[in-house]
């Protein structure tokens, strides 16, 4: 599960290598891939409304 926590968060930086995605197209668990991304997601937009509310407060 780590790989794919990894792989994502490089996906959401920009900075996954070519040989890695393709490694995870090939190999990886499409449902796994979609669960994190979207937990990241969700964590990503509680950051920015937590930092939001924060800066109005």
């Amino acid at each position: 599960m780590w790989e794919v926590v990894k792989s994502v968060l490089a996906a959401f930086l920009g900075v996954q290598r070519e040989q890695q995605r393709l490694k995870d197209f090939e190999k990886g668990n499409p449902v796994a891939f979609i669960v994190v991304g979207i937990v990241m997601g969700a964590v990503l937009v509680g950051l920015i409304v937590l930092v939001a509310s924060l800066a109005a407060g």
